[in-house]
C-alpha cells in the first residue's frame, strides 16, 4: 500500500503505472524519474486521476515528477480524457477502466497521437478476458464492461516482436544494400509501427511479408518524399537519419508531440544531421532534410560524433546510418556517444548490428 517508485525515462511506465496504482484503496506512492522524465507531460493524466478521487502532492512543478499520490480506488462514470500530448494517457485509462468501481465511459476530449497504440491497448486487454469484449468504441467514446480482474485461460502468452525496434533492421538495406529478414513481424499484428514497412515500400525498397516475418531488399535507387508519421512517430527517427543517403528531399510531418518525449526528438535529429553537412529545416511539427552528398563525404572524412541526448532511438537510428560506407573503403566514419542508452529497449542492438556485419562478410 506504500512504495517509493522510480520510473526512469519510460513514459509507458510513468503513465500506465500511475493510473494502475489508483485502483488501490488507501495507497500512498511517491514517484519520480530521470531529469528528462521530469519534463515529460503528465498533467492531463494526474488532473483526471485527482478528479476521480486521488490526491496528488507535487514536490516541484505542478503536473510533473516527482510527486506523491494518495489513492482511494477509481469510481465509475464518465471519464473525460485529454490525450493530445500522448496516446499513453488514453491507453492508461482504458486499461484501468474495466477494474473501476462500476461501468465507465471514457470520452476522448479532442484528438490524440499515435492512434494505433490505442487499438493495440484495447485488443490486448480483450485477450486477457477470454474473448470477452471489454470496450464498445464509437467515435471519441469508449464504453467499458465492469470486471473483477484480468485473466487468461492458458498460462502462456505470446508477445509479438517489437515492431519499432524492427524498423532499424528493416531500414538497414538502405544503408548497406542487399536484404534483411526480421522474424515475427506481421502487417496485421497488434502494433501500428509495422506500417513503417509501407513507408520503405513507397521509397522504392522491395518489401515481402511471409508466414515467418518480413524481408526488405534494396534493388535500385531509394528516394525520399513527404511522409506523415503521426501514427508511427517512434519510427520517424529511422527515416530522418537515413535522409542524407536518399535520392531527393525528405519531409516528415505529424511529429510535434515527439518534442516532449525522451528528448526533443525533432531538435535532436536536426542538430545531428547538420553535423553531417545536411540542409535541415524544422517547424514545430516537421523536419525536412535536403541531402548534400559532398558535405556528407567531407564530414565522413573528418569523422563525426553523434550525441544521443540519452535517447535510445537517436542512437539506434544513427547506428543504421553509420553502417553505410560513404567513403567506399570500409573505414568507420561515424561514432555514437553513450550507446548504452539503447539499454532502455534493446540492450543488444549494437551486438546484433555487429553480428549482421560479420555475417555479411562470411563466405556464401
Amino acid at each position: 500500500r506504500e512504495a517509493d517508485l522510480f520510473v526512469g525515462n519510460a513514459g509507458t511506465v510513468a503513465r500506465f503505472l500511475t493510473a494502475a496504482l489508483c485502483l488501490q484503496w488507501n495507497g500512498k506512492y511517491r514517484l519520480d524519474g530521470t531529469e528528462a522524465m521530469r519534463g515529460r507531460p503528465m498533467r492531463e493524466l494526474l488532473d483526471l486521476l485527482e478528479a476521480l478521487g486521488a490526491r496528488v502532492n507535487y514536490e516541484k512543478k505542478k503536473g510533473h515528477f516527482p510527486f506523491t499520490i494518495e489513492t482511494s480506488g477509481l469510481k465509475g462514470g464518465e471519464w473525460i480524457v485529454d490525450a493530445a500530448t500522448s496516446s499513453q494517457i488514453l491507453s492508461a485509462m482504458l486499461m484501468v477502466a474495466p477494474l473501476a468501481d462500476g461501468d465507465v465511459t471514457v470520452v476522448l476530449d479532442g484528438e490524440t497521437v499515435s492512434k494505433p497504440f490505442v487499438r493495440m491497448t484495447m485488443e490486448t486487454c480483450n485477450q486477457f478476458m477470454g474473448g470477452t469484449t471489454l470496450f464498445r468504441h464509437e467515435g471519441s467514446r469508449y464504453e467499458t464492461v465492469d470486471v473483477q480482474a484480468y485473466s487468461r485461460e492458458t498460462s502462456t502468452y505470446s508477445v509479438e516482436p517489437d515492431a519499432t525496434a524492427a524498423s532499424y533492421f528493416l531500414a538497414l538495406p538502405c544503408a548497406v544494400n542487399g536484404s534483411c529478414q526480421v522474424s515475427g513481424v506481421k502487417l496485421d499484428g497488434l502494433q501500428g509501427d509495422a506500417a513503417f514497412s509501407q513507408v520503405l515500400e513507397n521509397m522504392g525498397l522491395s518489401v515481402r511479408f511471409t508466414s515467418t516475418g518480413v524481408e526488405v531488399s534494396k534493388q535500385g535507387n531509394v528516394v525520399g518524399g513527404n511522409f506523415d508519421f503521426n501514427a508511427i512517430s517512434d519510427t520517424f527517427l529511422t527515416l530522418a537519419a537515413l535522409a542524407p543517403i536518399l535520392e531527393g528531399q525528405t519531409k516528415i510531418t505529424g511529429i510535434a508531440h515527439t518534442r516532449k518525449q525522451e528528448t526533443d526528438r525533432v531538435y535532436a535529429m536536426a542538430n545531428e544531421l547538420r553535423k553531417l553537412g545536411q540542409e535541415v529545416d524544422e517547424t514545430e511539427d516537421s523536419i525536412t532534410v535536403t541531402p548534400n552528398r559532398d558535405k556528407l563525404l567531407e564530414a565522413a572524412n573528418k569523422g563525426v560524433e553523434i550525441d544521443t541526448y540519452e535517447d535510445h532511438r537517436v542512437a539506434m537510428s544513427f547506428g543504421i546510418l553509420g553502417s553505410a560506407d560513404p567513403l567506399g573503403d570500409g573505414r568507420p566514419w561515424l561514432a555514437i556517444r553513450n550507446p548504452r542508452c539503447c539499454g532502455k529497449t534493446f540492450p543488444g542492438f549494437f551486438d546484433e548490428l555487429e553480428r549482421l556485419r560479420l555475417l555479411s562478410l562470411a563466405p556464401s
